[in-house]
């Protein structure tokens, strides 16, 4: 692999114009195959097998008048109540102007002003009321102008000096913030990190300009396989977050390295193939590792969750083909420039940095760290694991969930339509629970009655008449609880239904029940990756286990990596729980209150994390392995194995640290969660983890680091990863030589 990739550094930089002109062709006809499939994302929380899955079927096959999406428009009476006359006249005047036949792609249409059951959507003190639009597209398929026209009917209502909001799927998916500029000041911070490890304007800009155009191609694949197949819509932040963090990180290492070469004399070309090919190799073997932990999200058995890591591992997979062949030209291209445009005041130490890679000396105030660390091993271990266990302690309370329009930021209309609906109707009407029923034969509605009575005897729960099917063969029964849709109360009653009240009111009648709903597809979730978390966790930590004993011909270092990582992750868990769900800090990500974890978030981000901490493992313990098979002294290859990685590790870290942090900005609480966790992840695994644990551990251990049983060695296949010192400055000719 280093022999391949070495040619192709050297041959990418030899053509670097065709290189760079393929990649250039690429992203165009991607870009614009793209642009003309339309493709967008949403979100469809599909779980095969699931109840909530079951009743979602059976309302679309024997509902298909409901089958489309939902939006709400709530009113206040700002004085007086709704009943009141002109109040009155307007809530008519919006339902009429929602109508089927006047509002395109609508339905029905449920409000105050609808004979018979009107009286179920105003308030009890008559000041709030709501109309409920029924859709034939789901929001996905809607037009971008339905929110316009929602907003144009209520007119009426908004004139007559009613205070009127809008909430519901079709409205959050219509009105959604993209997140802003997080992803700009992601990189103006990894520009600013880059100026001061390179010194060079030039330097810097070659993994920035890689970055951005790997993530350009990225998602614009992402919104191809979106054209034809549902996609959620955090993938494409998701993929920002983890394409821009990578990216830089991996074309860090090889220009690094490259310019380690240079330093000690070697010629452009050589220097840019071994580059490819010892820093290469170890971005390929990490970024590999990051893809399969990723994909391994196929093991929950959820297409929603498979399919956001399937479209993150593309990210990475973009970002590894451009390192090793987009980065070669792109060196190729600036030659002897590299190190051009310095900033001043970086002048002195740049050339400090040369003299260090050619004469072989180590950063010195790295070295006393790493000296320091070995000598106060026990220290550092038992300081390091207790820090490490108090982040990690809240963990133990973690509480599975899904986000929704409650915990929005106040000041959206789908937030102020929620606390409305709260405040008018009790908290439950926000998640309302459809009870599925599949009839034994058309009309027979015995099992209905039933269920309706079962339900109604629960107390704090409202039962709205049952809805019969077109074809009289199925039943809708809506039972509105009375806690919030993401309340543990709710989660039980959920519960409660499925295994007591449903089964025994159908018993005997031959008809089936499903209790759906997206509150019940949240709860459906939340147990779907509770039980299949152990089994991921357990793939994924078993995998990279064999990956790092071949690399490193060992059994303790494997092992340590994985239980380091294991802790690592553990205390990100820690911190999104005491942030999000406790709500310790909570002003400074920008939470208006507390939400539970959102239930695909810890798989992910362990598959995510699991994947990225292999790039400072690899790339420190090669270089320990390395100077331990030279010297054979423990301790001095611990030492200048730190000393010669630390600073890079440090870098590549701050920039995924300052990627992730800046999508904080964004307003959706999930990608919050993402931000924080990945950054404290990153954050502990290059500090205490990496500078701390690493090299305390592997004192401790002496020789015992690199043990290998025989017959074990003998049956594993070998992978070498080359990360090698700089190469040795050329003699120095003499007089009359």
């Amino acid at each position: 692999m280093a022999r391949f990739l070495d040619r192709l550094g050297r041959t990418a930089a030899s053509h670097k114009w065709i290189t760079i002109g393929i990649w250039v062709l690429v992203a165009v006809v991607v870009f614009a195959w793209a642009k003309s499939a339309g493709g967008d994302t949403i979100d469809v929380y599909s779980i095969p097998g699931a109840q909530s899955q079951k009743a979602e079927d059976l309302l679309e096959e024997r509902f298909p008048a409901q089958a489309g999406g939902t939006a709400s428009v709530v009113f206040q009476a700002k004085s007086g109540t709704l009943t009141d006359p002109a109040n009155q006249t307007a809530i008519e005047q919006t339902q009429t102007n929602l109508a089927p036949g006047t509002a395109p792609h609508v339905t029905q249409v449920l409000g105050p002003a609808t004979p018979v059951v009107g009286e179920a959507f105003v308030s009890k003190d008559g000041t709030i009321g709501y109309v409920r639009v029924q859709y034939d597209q789901t929001a996905t398929s809607l037009p971008s102008e339905t929110l316009k026209q929602l907003e144009t009917a209520a007119d009426p209502a908004q004139q007559a000096g009613l205070r009127v909001e809008f909430g519901g799927p079709v409205v959050d998916y219509l009105s959604r913030d993209e997140g802003g500029n997080a992803d700009a000041i992601g990189l103006f911070f990894a520009v600013i990190i880059l100026l001061i490890a390179f010194g060079s304007v030039v330097a810097m800009s070659v993994p920035i300009g890689t970055a951005l155009f790997g993530l350009a191609i990225a998602l614009s694949i992402i919104s191809l396989v979106s054209a034809v197949t549902d996609i959620g819509t955090v993938a494409p932040t998701l993929a920002t977050m983890i394409g821009l963090g990578v990216g830089i990180d991996y074309s860090l290492f090889i220009v690094t390295r490259h310019r380690q070469n240079l330093s000690g004399g070697m010629e452009m070309t050589e220097s840019i193939g071994l580059a490819n090919g010892t820093a290469g190799q170890a971005v390929l073997f990490a970024g590999g590792t990051v893809v399969i932990a990723i994909t391994g999200l196929a093991l929950a058995g959820i297409p929603y969750v498979t399919r956001l890591g399937f479209m993150s591992a593309i990210a990475v997979a973009v970002m590894m083909a451009a390192a090793v062949t987009l980065v070669p030209a792109l060196l190729g291209l600036a030659g002897r420039h590299i190190n051009s445009v310095r900033l001043p005041h970086l002048r002195r130490r740049g050339r400090a940095e040369a003299h260090h890679s050619v004469t072989g000396a180590r950063p010195r105030g790295w070295e006393r760290w790493a000296t320091f660390m070995s000598r106060h091993r026990w220290a550092a271990v038992i300081i390091s694991l207790a820090i490490l266990l108090t982040l990690a302690a809240p963990v133990l309370s973690m509480r599975l969930g899904q986000t929704d329009d409650g915990t929005l930021p106040e000041n959206l209309t789908q937030r102020q339509a929620y606390d409305l609906i709260t405040e008018g109707f009790g908290p439950g009407a926000n998640g309302p629970l459809f009870l599925a029923v599949a009839l034994p034969q058309p009309g027979d509605t015995a099992a209905v009655d039933a269920i309706q009575q079962a339900v109604e005897k629960i107390p704090g729960v409202e039962v709205a008449p049952p809805q019969m099917s077109p074809d009289q063969s199925a039943a809708l029964i809506v039972a509105i609880p009375p806690s919030a849709p993401q309340s543990e109360q709710t989660e039980e009653l959920v519960n409660r239904l499925r295994t007591e009240v449903l089964p025994a009111a159908v018993q005997g009648t031959g008809a089936e029940v499903f209790v759906g709903g997206q509150t019940a597809g949240f709860v459906d979730l939340g147990e779907r990756i509770q039980d299949r978390l152990p089994l991921f966790i357990g793939a994924v930590v078993g995998l990279s286990f064999i990956l790092l004993m071949m690399v490193f011909r060992s059994v303790l270092v494997p092992l340590k990596a994985a239980i380091m990582n294991l802790l690592s992750i553990a205390a990100a868990y820690g911190v999104i729980v005491a942030i999000f769900q406790w709500g310790w800090l909570k002003g400074l990500v920008g939470l208006d209150q507390t939400v539970p974890i959102v239930s695909f978030v810890p798989m992910m981000m362990f598959a995510i994390l699991f994947g990225l901490s292999m790039d400072y493992e690899v790339f420190l313990l090669s270089r320990i392995r390395e100077e331990y098979y030279e010297s054979k002294d423990n301790l001095r290859s611990v030492i200048d194995g730190l000393a010669a990685t630390a600073r890079v590790i440090t870098s590549a870290a701050l920039i995924m640290i300052s990627v992730f942090l800046s999508f904080l900005g964004d307003p959706d609480p999930t990608v919050k969660m993402f931000g924080v966790g990945l950054a404290v992840a990153v954050f502990v695994d290059a500090t205490l983890v990496r500078l701390v644990l690493v090299p305390a551990t592997m004192e401790l251990l002496g020789p015992a680091n690199w043990w290998l049983p025989k017959w074990l060695g003998k049956i594993l296949p070998k992978i070498r990863i080359e990360e090698g010192a700089p190469p040795k400055p050329a003699p120095v000719p003499t007089v009359g030589s």
